[in-house]
């Protein structure tokens, strides 16, 4: 069986009301900065690739994040969690703070292509391709949609299970995953580490 249709069936998997659920919740408003209240005081909902995304890129030496021409709002979501590791996140694989603001972002739904040129076997669509992986990512950390935990938690969740993520990139050349890894576990020990350090009260 090929990748191309293992992708598809690992969209299919999601049921009508599952895919319904997502594009609801992605219809909702987007409270700029401040993530979505929804029981916890400024909640930030989050792709589990996002969170993995940000602390790939702080392992690599990114500590200030700034606005994109896309207009999404990694720098903010990123920025905010760097800045308090209690972050309040929960996770969402539709269209999440981060999304909201991206001119990519059309009625909830991400209209964004990707590069295949090097990933013959992923799909072209950013939002079927992100939700492939997120899925991954829910299976390997043991979470799922709408859970919630801190920025903390869920690096700690990385550093204890993600393991090879080969598998979880298998689209991706092994070479690139491998630089991503090390990428990884380096941001996930950094913001670890400094949680650890900062100081009492």
């Amino acid at each position: 069986m090929s990748e191309i249709t293992n992708n598809a069936n690992e969209l299919s998997m999601l049921s009508k009301h599952e895919i319904e659920k997502l594009e609801k919740k992605a219809a909702e408003p987007f409270y700029a900065d401040k993530g979505h209240h929804v029981g916890m005081k400024n909640m930030i909902a989050i792709k589990p690739h996002h969170f993995v995304d940000i602390v790939t890129a702080f392992g690599e030496g990114c500590s200030e994040f700034k606005p994109h021409r896309y207009g999404h709002a990694v720098h903010s979501v990123a920025n905010a969690i760097l800045a308090n590791r209690d972050t309040n996140l929960r996770m969402e694989l539709g269209a999440d703070d981060i999304c909201r603001p991206c001119r990519h972002n059309i009625n909830g739904l991400c209209d964004d292509t990707i590069d295949t040129s090097f990933r013959p076997a992923a799909p072209k669509s950013k939002r079927e391709w992100n939700l492939i992986i997120d899925r991954r990512w829910c299976e390997r950390l043991g979470i799922q949609q709408d859970d919630r935990l801190t920025a903390r938690e869920l690096c700690s969740l990385i550093r204890d299970r993600a393991g090879d993520i080969t598998d979880i990139y298998r689209e991706i050349p092994i070479d690139r995953t491998a630089e991503r890894q090390t990428k990884l576990q380096k941001g996930v020990a950094k913001f670890l580490e400094q949680e650890r350090a900062e100081p009492a009260g």
